[in-house]
This record gives C-alpha cells, sequence and structure tokens, in this order.
C-alpha cells in the first residue's frame, strides 16, 4: 500500500496535503506518523488522507450576522470540494463585524489579517477557501492570503435583502444613516424610527448596498479570485449556494496548478488596475481606498507601484455607471438581477486589462468570452453603457495640499451639494469625538451653514483604529442644511453621502501634521478641479504652530513614539497597534507586515 512509504525511514517525507509543513518535533517521519494519528481520530481514513486537502475558513460568529448564512455554505461549500474529490477540512479564524467590534473593526483587521496569514501557512492545507463577508474581514483575508502566499478562493457571504417600511424598501445601511438624520432633525418621530429600526436588515447578509462590503466583493471579482456572480447573489439566495458549491469544486481544480495558482503569482499591476477601475465604476466605498492600499503593499512585486494618484487618475478615464445607493438608488439584489459583476465586466471590457490571470488559469479575457451576456432593458437602466453614465468619472478623488501632504480622499459621486465642491469657508474644529459628542448639539456652537466642519484624532494612530466618524452630524441646530464640507483624517461608512474628506495625512496623530494644528476660524479651501485641500496659512505659520504644539505635549508629559503621538504606553494589541500603524495613504497596515517588512524590522534593529 502507497500508505506503507510513510513508515520507510530511508525515504524522505516530501508531497502536499498531510506531508506539508510537518510540525517541528526533530523527526520528520515521526511528524507525519503523529499527525495521522490524531487526523485518525476526526475520523479520517488513508484514502481520505490521500486527496488533496482544501482548508476552509470559518468566521461564523454569534456576533456576526453578516456571516448568519455561514452553516449553509459550509455544507454547499464541501459538497462541491468532496465532488471533486478533494478533502474539506474546516479551521476557524477571527470574526469581525462592523457594529460589534470596540472601538472599531478596523483597529482589528490587521490582527486578522496576522491570524489568517499565520493559519494559512501553518496548518497542512494545499488550497484555503476563505469564507467572509463583513467589511474588514475580506480585506484582511486577502492581505493574510497575499503575504502567506498559498492558493486562496474567497468566499463571499453576500449582501441581505431590503426590507420595507410603508411601502417603501429601505435597506441598511444607507438608509439606516439618511433616517437616522431625518430622526435627529425632527423629520420623523420615534414610532417611525422604532418601526424602521425593524426593517432595515430583515435578513442575514452584509449590507445591502454599495457600502464597503458590497465594494470590496465586487473588487474581488474584478481581481479573478472568484466567479463573477460571487460579488452580488444574496446572502439568502439559492444561487448564493451554488457559488458556494461551484467555489468547492474550483478549489480542487487549483489544487493540481498549486505553483501556478498562488496569488502573488496571479496577482499583477494590472490586475489591481482593473480592480480600481471597477471601484471608481461602482461609487464604491472610499474605505476600499484604504484597504486596496494595504492589500497591494502586501504583494512584493506590486508594493509602491500603485498609489493614491494611480486611484485618481484611473477615476478620470472611469465614469460611474452603477445605480446603486449611496450615490444612486437601488440596492445590490437589483445589480445582481440586472447581470451582476458579469454584466459591468463586459460593459467595462474597453477600459480594463483583458490579459490579467485568474484564479482559474485563464485570462479575464478568456473567462468574458466564455460567459457572454446580452443586455436588456432593466440591466441598462442599473448598469449604464459607458455613453450614458449615472456621473462622467472620477467618483473617487484624490486631494492634496498643504492641509493634506500625504492625501485625502473624497467620494465626489456622493455629495449632496455640488456647491461644495468649490468651495472656502472657516473652519469649526473638535479635537475628538468626545469633544463632537459634548458640543456639536449644542445651541451655543458657533457654527453657521457656510462653516466646514473638522475633526480630528480619528486616523489610524488617534482613536486609534481610525473610526467611521469622518460623517461629522449635520449640527441640530441647522435645521434644514442637508449638507455641509467635513474633513476628518478618519473614514467613513461607505454606504453614508455627503461632501465629506476623509483620510487626511499625515493624520493628527503625527505630531507635526498640518491638521493636528487646525484652529477654530481657519479658512479652508477645497477645489475638487484642481484636486485641492488647503488651509489658509503660511508654511512658516503652520510650521510655528507645529512646534507650539510639540512643547505643549513635552510639558503635558505625553508618549511620543517617533512622531507618533500615543499619549501612554500600552499593553498588548494596542501597544503594537498605535506604534506599528502606517498612515491611510499606505493602507493603515502594520509596517512590519508589508512586503518591505523586513527593511523595517532591518531599520527597528538598527535604533531607527
Amino acid at each position: 500500500m502507497d500508505d506503507l512509504q510513510d513508515y520507510d525511514l530511508e525515504k524522505p517525507i516530501t508531497g502536499t496535503g498531510l506531508r506539508q509543513g510537518l510540525t517541528s518535533y526533530g523527526d520528520t517521519h515521526f511528524s507525519l506518523f503523529l499527525r495521522k494519528v490524531f487526523i485518525k481520530a476526526a475520523g479520517y481514513g488513508e484514502d481520505a488522507l490521500a486527496r488533496p486537502i482544501i482548508g476552509i475558513i470559518n468566521t461564523g460568529s454569534g456576533f456576526n450576522p453578516c456571516h448568519g448564512n455561514i452553516s449553509q455554505l459550509m455544507e454547499a461549500v464541501k459538497r462541491g470540494v468532496q465532488l471533486n474529490g478533494g478533502l474539506a477540512i474546516e479551521f476557524p479564524t477571527i470574526s469581525l463585524h462592523e457594529s460589534f467590534a470596540s472601538p472599531t473593526s478596523m483597529f482589528l483587521r490587521n490582527l486578522m489579517s496576522m491570524d489568517t496569514e499565520e493559519m494559512i501557512k501553518a496548518q497542512p492545507v494545499d488550497v484555503c477557501i476563505m469564507i467572509g463577508g463583513c467589511d474588514k474581514t475580506v480585506p484582511a483575508q486577502l492581505m493574510g492570503a497575499i503575504s502567506a502566499n498559498k492558493p486562496v478562493l474567497p468566499l463571499i457571504t453576500g449582501p441581505m435583502m431590503p426590507g420595507s417600511f410603508k411601502g417603501q424598501r429601505i435597506g441598511a445601511c444607507t438608509d439606516c444613516r439618511s433616517n437616522w438624520a431625518a430622526y435627529r432633525a425632527g423629520d420623523l418621530d420615534i414610532e417611525d424610527i422604532y418601526g424602521i429600526n425593524e426593517e432595515l436588515a430583515p435578513t442575514v447578509g452584509t449590507c445591502g448596498v454599495m457600502g464597503t462590503a458590497s465594494t470590496m466583493a465586487c473588487i474581488t471579482a474584478a481581481l479573478g479570485l472568484m466567479p463573477f456572480g460571487g460579488a452580488t447573489a444574496p446572502a439568502v439566495s439559492s444561487a448564493r449556494m451554488r457559488v458556494a458549491e461551484q467555489t468547492g469544486a474550483e478549489a480542487v481544480a487549483v489544487a493540481s496548478k498549486l505553483a501556478e495558482r498562488r496569488p502573488q503569482t496571479i496577482l499583477s499591476r494590472e490586475s489591481f488596475i482593473n480592480a480600481i477601475t471597477v471601484l471608481q465604476a461602482i461609487g464604491g466605498s472610499t474605505n476600499a481606498v484604504v484597504h486596496l492600499m494595504a492589500i497591494i503593499n502586501r504583494h512584493p512585486k506590486v508594493g509602491g507601484t500603485i498609489t493614491l494618484r494611480t486611484i485618481d487618475d484611473v477615476g478620470r478615464k472611469t465614469p460611474l455607471l452603477i445605480d446603486l445607493k449611496p450615490s444612486g438608488d437601488n440596492y445590490m439584489n437589483d445589480f445582481h438581477n440586472a447581470g451582476g459583476m458579469l454584466a459591468l465586466m463586459h460593459t467595462l471590457r474597453p477600459l480594463l486589462h483583458l490579459d490579467v490571470l485568474t484564479i482559474t488559469g485563464e485570462t479575464l479575457g478568456q473567462r468574458l468570452d466564455a460567459n457572454p451576456f446580452k443586455p436588456f432593458p432593466f440591466s441598462l437602466q442599473l448598469i449604464r453603457p459607458l455613453d450614458n453614465p449615472l456621473y462622467p468619472s472620477s467618483a473617487l478623488v484624490t486631494l492634496y495640499g498643504n492641509l493634506a501632504p500625504g492625501g485625502a480622499i473624497l467620494k465626489a459621486a456622493a455629495s449632496k451639494n455640488r456647491d461644495l465642491l468649490e468651495y472656502e469657508g472657516p473652519a469649526v474644529v473638535f479635537e475628538n469625538t468626545a469633544d463632537l459628542a459634548a458640543r456639536i448639539d449644542s445651541e451655543d456652537l458657533d457654527v453657521s451653514p457656510n462653516s466646514v466642519l473638522v475633526l480630528k484624532s480619528i486616523g489610524p494612530i488617534g482613536n486609534p483604529g481610525m473610526p467611521e466618524a469622518g460623517v461629522i452630524p449635520i449640527p441640530r441646530k441647522l435645521r434644514g442644511v442637508k449638507d455641509m464640507l467635513r474633513l476628518s483624517d478618519g473614514r467613513m461608512s461607505g454606504t453614508a453621502g455627503g461632501t465629506i474628506v476623509l483620510h487626511i495625512s499625515p493624520e493628527s496623530g503625527i505630531v507635526d501634521s498640518p491638521f493636528g494644528i487646525l484652529r477654530n476660524g481657519d479658512m479652508i479651501c477645497l477645489s475638487l478641479e484642481d484636486r485641492r485641500l488647503e488651509v489658509r496659512l503660511s508654511d512658516a505659520e503652520i510650521a510655528a504652530r507645529v512646534e507650539e504644539r510639540k512643547a505643549s505635549l513635552q510639558k503635558q508629559n505625553v508618549a511620543i513614539h517617533g512622531k507618533r503621538i500615543v499619549g501612554t504606553r500600552k499593553r498588548g494589541y494596542r501597544g503594537l497597534y498605535e506604534t506599528s500603524v502606517n498612515q491611510a495613504e499606505e493602507g493603515a497596515d502594520f509596517d512590519f507586515m508589508t512586503a518591505n517588512g523586513a527593511d523595517t524590522f532591518e531599520h527597528m534593529s538598527n535604533g531607527k
């Protein structure tokens, strides 16, 4: 019997499946012997162990309703694996849900990426299927998978269905924010907001609009790592289960071509340009920008070749085509019914790099050729043709200037008052979220409709975790005002809208940040046309304020690590986070986890 060869002490242990990545006991034959002992304890026989091992990451959690369909997905994906001759073995990693993680799920994204990377590398899997969906889950999995560099196939949990309130469709989470704003403004009564709360998330699944979860699903499909239908099929649909079964089958096929299907082999700079093109065409979440930069900078050949300027350059050539909230009017199930990513990719074909590889081994062009799409009236209504876009170009833009030397992001397509895109006004500054909560609704707040609302200390270091607090609420005293220019070094939900500048870098948690020295009354200038964000201060005045800030921090004995204002020394993961997270334009990843992380460690060891 072939398995008896495993006990031949003269024959080296090599191969895939169970024979890879053996535990270090100093005796490889004993390591395999012991591994077989314990895998048999799980009920597996020798025949099963001889098959390709497909690991399946289970991110199910009682605190994660976005992943509430994981048990059904697990059953379907295992069926796909085992019908095609593979052995499916599931294992857990961290699970993150946007609304159940404190201080923010973004704070834990890098931890999940590390968990994902190490579990993929540590366990004897030939190919890994990563099940995830909620906002920071998919980015964390892609970051970890690229670093681990074993073949991976993402399986998205899928969007929820919309609900209904008084005959009107509503859905998480654009309608969460718009209805809450209406309630704050007094346009809805308490009974209405209670009833709306019951219907905003009527099924399991991710937010049913073009928020961060849906954006990352579309980007993942654009990268060629999963079936096109995997981006849009509703979480509660049979289509989602069929995607899961297909993913299992494809994973077994990939196992026969391991060296050719590793993410660092498949993914290229052009793959990511395609993903950015899709991001602009769908009017995707601003969160996707920081996630994409983190994912890209994990790739040793691509990291550093794409910057925020690249995202802006692609945007100038790419129209917004998808009529979905928050930039449009519809929901993800409508996008799916209109043809989903397959229809969009065919529409975008003239703008895409068609020779990039995909996980199936085909090029993107070959996959599109093999899956034609014929438009119909509803598809053309929801997925606009290139010559009749929802928005002509640059749904997301990059801004630079003396207020954002490292860059900032604006979702221009989500502006509710287009006059604010070329604007100058006086700053009303909130130093942190506590200051915002204490004063935003005060009748004594010195604010007018012409003011520019500024929120500091919500960047990667500042909060920590870069919370989605950038959607600064309109002060209640300004009743009737629907939009204002708002600035922060943090993020906003992909489901939100407004004229909101985000990810300002360097963040105010960096001691010499120009954003960190803003004061009430400073004149802020935004120009979409010039891609400019500035404060009307001279370089000398900015430098003087920075020196004044440094002196004040020193006088207060505030701890500074390099240029990072960390307050007091922290223990555990928070200490690691605050001293290692990089800035938004680099992805807010840990500096030592990027593709050039070895260089980071070398600098640290030399005391630099």
